[in-house]
């Protein structure tokens, strides 16, 4: 019987583990909720790191942990030419402000979180109001200097693998679903620079790749067993042609520097990737994808993509979250994870999960009931078949 660690291990690089691993997407709202606490009191105060709020929640429900969701490999950031200033304020009882001041050589540029107590922050003002006004700031924040936190670094392994955890690095990537969260008009705004101004785009691409370069040699340095790429929305907020130009370069430069290192990748990009798969059998060393939604928040049979690509890219998903998760009985989570597990898990290579974040109010028996599922009927045989589940 393989440990927990080598199940999830196995299964990104597309073996055949024991049984079918199972860890709902919950790096949140889930471990935050167990906690008892306000939410700004993780968030904003760090009464409690969310890696180990999710460790306790992954702990209680009996998954295959997905810790890299939650935490990264430790890194040591510089960037002597900028100045961060932050208040904290109690707007009532139910809400938490978070104002940010950064002073750049080229003048200020502030934000505002709003946490409410049982909810993560959400941006209420962004740092870029007009982007070629402020650009010329912000751009000041990405000349920070990584590197890795070695001791921190090998103490977070050693505690990861005694709980019998793999060990994952965590890696943003560019594009406008990234460049979104820090211009005040969103997509709308970005979509105007892409048409009247793409030189600053281009720019700014140029300098996430800086930035992403030594992220990556960092995480490659600490050895993790996986290193997860994230990028939620990926194709959702913007075009395939849009991806292809300022994500699949990254993707691509950074995917072939794991692999050479020899550690497996995967990537989290909720919403529209059905297209994304193609992508990234056809452009990267990428090892697994997830959430791949259904509709309507994505567009995936998963049926259909392990058909067709479940050779060349192990799968990580995709029970809905509202319909099933959320709103549906223990027997119908159960019923739903053995048809996903039919459809997607012959073979290996396959993860039994969550189409993205299972809400924060989702039952506790919905929970055991998708764990114990996998249990039950996801124990394959020598030839990688899934005897409970065959007709």
């Amino acid at each position: 019987m393989m440990t927990s660690k080598e199940r999830f291990l196995t299964s990104i690089k597309g073996g055949i583990p024991d049984r079918v691993p199972v860890t709902p997407d919950m790096s949140n709202y889930i471990p935050c909720k167990k906690t008892g606490l306000p939410f700004w009191e993780i968030y904003f105060k760090g009464a409690i790191p969310l890696w180990q709020a999710y460790l306790d929640a992954a702990s209680y429900f009996g998954i295959d942990a997905w810790a890299a969701a939650s935490v990264g490999v430790p890194l040591i950031s510089t960037n002597e030419n900028v100045g961060f200033s932050t208040k904290l304020v109690q707007r009532d009882a139910e809400a938490m402000i978070k104002e940010v001041t950064v002073k750049t050589p080229d003048g200020e540029l502030y934000a505002k979180d709003l946490c409410y107590i049982a909810d993560p922050p959400s941006p209420i003002e962004k740092y870029i109001k007009d982007l070629e006004a402020d650009f010329k700031r912000y751009k000041w924040l990405l000349k920070t200097d990584y590197k890795l936190n070695a001791e921190k670094s090998e103490d977070m392994k050693k505690m990861f693998h005694n709980l019998d955890i793999a060990y994952g690095g965590s890696v943003s990537y560019p594009g406008f679903h990234m460049w979104n969260c820090f211009v005040q008009g969103g997509i709308m705004d970005l979509m105007v620079a892409e048409t009247e101004i793409p030189e600053l785009l281009e720019e700014w691409f140029e300098l996430d790749i800086a930035v992403g370069d030594q992220i990556i040699k960092a995480n490659i340095e600490a050895q993790p067993d996986y290193i997860l790429f994230g990028g939620s929305g990926t194709i959702t907020l913007a075009s395939p042609d849009l991806a292809k130009k300022y994500t699949l370069p990254a993707l691509k430069k950074w995917s072939s520097w794991t692999k050479e290192a020899g550690i497996p990748s995967m990537i989290h990009s909720c919403g529209i990737s059905r297209i994304l798969v193609d992508m990234l059998v056809e452009e990267t060393n990428i090892n697994c994808i997830n959430p791949l939604e259904m509709p309507p928040m994505g567009d995936v049979d998963i049926a259909e993509v392990k058909r067709t690509r479940g050779k060349d890219i192990a799968l990580m998903g995709n029970l809905h979250t509202t319909d099933i998760m959320l709103n549906g009985t223990p027997k119908e989570v159960t019923e739903a994870a053995k048809y996903t597990m039919k459809a997607a898990g012959h073979g290996g290579g396959f993860i039994l999960s969550t189409g993205d974040q299972c809400a924060r109010d989702t039952p506790d028996e919905n929970m055991f009931a998708l764990v114990e599922a996998a249990k039950e009927f996801g124990v394959y045989d020598k030839q990688g078949n899934l005897p409970k589940l065959e007709d």
